[in-house]
């Protein structure tokens, strides 16, 4: 206490600070107390431990903020998060220019420097904007590998439409090199960028970026119509049946049966054993439950209710296992055309 005393009877002897004087933390911790503790609180929801902890100690220890400081730091977070929105929006030269008209030439390049300064834009950032069919023609004729690279950067979505109105032997090969990637260095990234001579984004780090994966590949392929994905996983049967059969396994999850219309759910639940399905709902949520309850006989659900109190505590990969039986059943009825799952680009219903 008394060293508090001393801070503050010492800052009324000190010249009034100006905003540029704080530090960032600083500002940070001035900016959260300005905005009030319930506000705060949820500001601190989102950052780490340490973080916490860094902000929580500069505002123990905040000196007196004059007014004119706090509305200048308000005032510098705004246009920071504003060039953020233009920058997510159209990139750091669509970005500068908005800025300019609303700040001044020297002001915008100012915060769009102290902002790329600390902010990692993702590569292949301009073309992430592009239409995917303009970006179809421009790419199609390059090499898979870097058709592939884009592809793992941009969003799933645009991602599939490319991969699905690729030449059909070229479709698989970009999704096997999707799968199978992992790390990319930035000076692979910066000669892919050069050569398809496009202005895209700055890469602020030397730190080596991750994209593609089963993942990445799979959250497209569940995107693409129907024919394609079916084309593309019988022609990685052939050249790679491991990764063809991870990726299948990974194609549907057993949440997924949400997605399906009540005909569907109870044309699977004719096909599953009730031992199965009791172990496989032990572990997902109320609304997938829900959903198997609802297209069962009220003595059906009520039976397969009490099998999941009786049945106790279940291994987890117990669990996974039933679960991933009854996927394995989904995707059967789905290919003897028993059920249909709708995917994007189909105007089929399931039935």
């Amino acid at each position: 206490m008394a060293k508090a005393a001393a801070e503050v009877g010492d800052h009324n002897n000190k010249k009034k600070k100006g905003a540029a004087s704080y530090s960032g933390r600083q500002k940070a911790a001035i900016f959260l107390v300005t905005m009030g503790s319930e506000i705060s609180s949820e500001i601190f929801k989102y950052l780490r431990e340490d973080e916490i902890e860094t902000l929580t100690f500069e505002i123990a220890r905040l000196e007196m903020v004059e007014p004119e400081q706090k509305d200048s730091i308000l005032q510098e977070f705004q246009e920071l998060m504003l060039a953020n929105q233009f920058i997510t929006t159209g990139g750091i030269d669509y970005a500068r220019e908005l800025l300019e008209k609303a700040l001044g030439s020297a002001k915008a390049t100012d915060v769009i420097n102290r902002l790329t300064s600390s902010l990692q834009v993702r590569p292949f950032d301009f073309i992430r904007r592009t239409d995917p069919a303009h970006l179809l023609n421009f790419i199609q004729q390059e090499h898979p590998q870097t058709i592939a690279l884009i592809l793992a950067y941009l969003e799933p979505n645009k991602a599939s439409i490319i991969l699905q109105n690729l030449p059909t032997e070229v479709q698989s090969d970009v999704a096997r090199r999707i799968a199978t990637m992992d790390r990319t260095s930035p000076e692979v990234l910066r000669e892919v960028e050069r050569v398809l001579e496009k202005k895209l984004s700055t890469l602020s780090s030397e730190d080596y970026t991750a994209a593609g994966g089963v993942e990445s590949i799979v959250e497209i392929l569940n995107l693409v119509d129907r024919a394609s994905e079916k084309q593309i996983i019988e022609s990685l049967e052939d050249e790679d049946p491991e990764l063809a059969e991870e990726i299948k396994k990974r194609m549907f999850v057993f949440e997924d049966v949400v997605m399906l219309d009540d005909r569907a759910i109870q044309k699977v639940l004719r096909e599953v054993d009730t031992q199965e399905m009791a172990k496989a709902l032990k572990s997902v949520d109320t609304e997938v439950q829900d959903k198997i309850f609802r297209n069962m006989s009220k003595r059906a659900a009520g039976m397969l209710k009490e099998d999941m109190e009786f049945m106790g505590p279940v291994r987890l990969k117990d669990v996974e296992e039933a679960q991933q039986k009854i996927v394995a059943i989904i995707r059967k009825l789905e290919d003897s055309g028993v059920i249909v799952i709708a995917r994007a680009g189909e105007d089929e219903l399931v039935v």
